[in-house]
């Protein structure tokens, strides 16, 4: 599941807060199941959030990271546009979210 939060009106020129957050398991490959065998890598190796196709955001994760990875960053608005949401896994699969940023 993915949590967008962004606000719903804004003025141009305001700096805005935007969230997100996408649950997933982030899996070290550090630890042991119940039967000793070790559990298998599985985290989101990055993110990025774009701006009407301008990168406005961008993170990479290491198996350090917690579950359900949660980010604040904050921009600038100064158009109406869509920001888009994406986080990529080790092994190349991607998630992705858009809202539209209304800009006054």
């Amino acid at each position: 599941m993915i949590r967008i939060s962004i606000p719903e009106k804004v003025n141009a020129g305001d700096i805005i807060e935007l969230k997100a957050m996408i649950q997933h398991p982030m899996e070290t490959g550090y630890r042991r199941d119940q039967k000793g065998k070790v559990i298998p890598q599985n985290i989101i190796t990055s993110f990025k959030c774009s701006y009407d196709e301008r990168t406005i955001f961008e993170a990479t994760f290491l198996p350090g990271i917690a579950a359900n990875p949660f980010l604040t960053f904050f921009v600038r608005a100064t158009h109406t546009g869509t920001l888009v949401f994406r986080w990529t896994d080790q092994v190349g699969e991607t998630w992705s979210e858009k809202r539209t940023l209304s800009v006054a």
